[in-house]
């Protein structure tokens, strides 16, 4: 990551951590599923209320994990709010694409917006995981599956 790009994704991250967005447990959530990493010991719960139109009227995320981790769940948390589960599958499917190092923000067609910040990552394997824990634990809620982990 270039300096520029890289001090400003830190700043992004401290600030997520330090004050995430939607955390704490969502009173009346339709889905919900447990995220763990056991390579860290990030443990996450990310909540949803999904309408019968199938948007995301409300998420949010409680529970401990690195600063990456929670960042990454709080950015998450606002990115799909409001979304319908096609639009959100495509934001996991760009997202995962992201920070695996296949999508390149800067020539490959996306909807990621600010979640870009997240795309130099992939250089850092062990963090990876990190990054993608509130995602893998947001979509097996959609599909009902209710314990995610990233030892896989």
């Amino acid at each position: 990551m270039a300096d520029s790009r890289n001090e400003l994704y830190q700043q992004v991250i401290l600030e997520h951590n330090k004050k995430p967005k939607n955390f704490g447990k969502l009173e009346g959530a339709t889905h919900f599923a447990e995220g763990y990493n056991p390579l860290c010991g990030d443990h996450l719960q990310v909540y949803l209320k999904i309408n019968k139109e199938n948007v995301v009227e409300a998420v949010s995320f409680d529970g401990s994990g690195c600063a990456i981790s929670k960042a990454s769940a709080s950015m998450m948390t606002t990115s799909i709010t409001g979304k319908n589960l096609s639009e959100v599958e495509e934001i996991f499917k760009q997202f995962h694409k992201l920070i695996v190092g296949e999508l390149k923000p800067d020539r490959d067609k996306n909807i990621l917006g600010k979640l870009s910040i997240f795309s130099g990552i992939w250089q850092f394997p062990s963090r990876v995981k990190c990054a993608a824990l509130s995602w893998h634990a947001m979509h097996g809620a959609i599909h009902n599956e209710k314990k995610i982990s990233t030892e896989n």
